[in-house]
């Protein structure tokens, strides 16, 4: 039984020393699982003096500086489709073949076109001929009404000049004939009265007389009335008749005038307008027959055929986000794929010169605010070569691609010349390039990481490490390269600030480093 009791006794032992083990062997790992946790509750970073670069990093893309771009003018919505094409990087010479498009339909309207440019000219050649008939009526009209109105104006004249006169004088001839007729008459009555009462005549012969002189003075009566008549009546009917045909045969010959010149306008109007309307089909057939000759495109010069697709989609802007380097919305350039108006389709450099274009966002527009600064160029197939250039512009309005694609991520097209090195001739049109603009760079500088520095009632604070304490100072920064920054004045070399400053800067002045606090994020 003693035997049993020790055996279970030393059992006992053993779990309670293996227990033991276990609780200290946790108890060292809390202790030092909660020392790492204060200590990466609390990064520090020593206050370094040296050289310094504030650059800004972008990307982008490869392109000649002097090129010629060559652009589809054929026109449609639809655009044309490629039936052959030249390749990629072969150097050409001026009036070589560079694409041939599909112009099947522009051919079928061109046919269509020469029917209505024959009709239009058969309607211009009616036009212009019947302008003639029209002409030679108008003439015959104003002739036949200008002889009217002369012999309106000479039966006037004629009559005032000639039958008038000739009427008047022989009404009165015939007065006088008639009174010498009844003085006669007269003359003879009184001797046949004389005779009459010697018994000479009988008393009917005295009668017969007497019959004879009231004749004559009738007769002279009548034709002194047929004076008056003509010259109070029938001269005025006739001469205001007379003048009345003049002034008809003058309104008549006005208006054939006026009716002649309408008809000629008129007639001339409608040739005009189909002489346009012939003007405007055959521009279109003009129009037709240098659309075909478009489908065609030739080199304008000597170079190296650049695909302006294949350039768009290997020198985009920015990594990722807007814009995107290496996306494109241009289909890529190939046999059977469409051209739409206006689409560039070649680039041909023209000069040994190149130029990078990247973007530059617009957080970083701030630094890069100026021409002229200088940079430092890596090309993706081109590994170890570094090249150098200078910013030349800067785009004043954001790129319009990549705030499409993305409107909170502006990017700003920036070109860059790339310097006229011996290895500038391994660069290419197209490749793709990590650009680093050198903004500032200090020989000799204090700096510090950008994330330890807040924004404090106005003033640019750090913490530093003092006695065990973090303790606020005010402090005068630079420019940032985005993980450095510049300290003009306010720290030294070898102070220790603190990575991880306290947010809550208004409630706490002094923070012990082992006591976390809880306001801080």
């Amino acid at each position: 039984m003693s035997n049993d009791f020790l055996k279970q006794e030393k059992g006992f032992s053993i779990l309670i020393f293996f227990a033991f083990v276990i609780i200290v062997v946790s108890l060292i790992a809390i202790t030092v699982y909660n020392k790492e946790e204060d200590t990466d509750e609390h990064p520090t970073y020593t206050v370094k003096q040296g050289p310094l670069k504030i650059s800004v990093s972008t990307y982008g893309g490869i392109q000649a500086r002097e090129k010629i771009t060559i652009k589809s003018k054929l026109e449609g919505k639809k655009g044309a489709t490629v039936l052959s094409l030249i390749d990629e990087g072969v150097k050409v010479k001026k009036g070589d073949l560079l694409i041939e498009l599909d112009a099947s339909s522009l051919i079928e309207k061109k046919l269509d076109q020469e029917l209505k440019v024959q009709d239009r000219e058969a309607n211009f050649i009616s036009g212009r001929e019947n302008l003639a008939v029209v002409k030679n009526q108008a003439q015959s009209n104003i002739q036949k009404a200008q002889i009217t109105y002369d012999f309106a104006v000479q039966d006037l004249q004629k009559y005032l000049d000639g039958e008038y006169p000739n009427q008047l004088k022989e009404a009165e001839a015939n007065i006088v004939l008639k009174q010498e007729e009844a003085t006669r008459a007269e003359d003879e009555l009184k001797w046949s009265k004389k005779l009459y009462e010697d018994k000479y005549i009988s008393e009917s012969k005295l009668e017969a007389d007497e019959f004879s002189l009231k004749k004559k003075l009738l007769d002279l009566e009548m034709a002194q009335n047929n004076l008056e008549l003509l010259k109070n009546f029938t001269h005025k009917m006739k001469l205001a008749q007379l003048e009345s045909d003049v002034h008809q045969t003058q309104m008549a010959l006005d208006r054939t005038r006026l009716k002649a010149g309408a008809d000629i306008i008129k007639t001339q109007s409608n040739l005009k307008a189909r002489e346009l309307r012939l003007i405007r089909q055959k521009s279109r057939l003009v129009k037709y027959e240098e659309q075909i000759k478009m489908a065609k495109i030739y080199a304008p010069a000597d170079g190296t055929v650049i695909y302006s697709s294949s350039a768009a989609m290997s020198g985009g802007f920015g990594k990722g986000g807007g814009g995107g380097r290496g996306r494109s919305s241009t289909e890529p350039l190939a046999e059977g794929s469409s051209v739409r108006e206006r689409q560039d389709l070649f680039q041909l450099p023209t000069g040994a010169g190149m130029d990078a274009v990247v973007g530059i966002y617009e957080t970083s527009l701030d630094k890069v605010s100026r021409v002229g600064l200088p940079v430092e160029i890596s090309i993706e197939m081109l590994p170890g070569e570094v090249f150098t250039g200078r910013v030349k512009s800067i785009g004043l309005l954001p790129d319009a691609r990549s705030a499409y694609t993305n409107p909170d991520n502006k990017i700003y097209k920036a070109v860059i010349n790339v310097d006229n090195t011996p290895n500038i001739s391994l660069l290419r049109t197209g490749m793709n390039c990590t650009a680093e603009i050198i903004v500032e760079h200090h020989k000799e500088t204090t700096y510090i990481p950008i994330q330890a520095v807040l924004f404090v009632d106005g003033k640019h604070t750090v913490y530093v490490e003092k006695d065990g304490l973090l303790e606020p100072r005010k402090v005068e920064i630079g420019m940032d390269n985005n993980s450095l920054v510049v300290i003009k004045s306010g720290l030294e070399a070898g102070e220790i600030v603190s990575l991880v400053p306290p947010l809550d800067s208004a409630a706490v002045k002094i923070t012990r480093l082992d006591i976390p606090d809880e306001n801080a994020s």
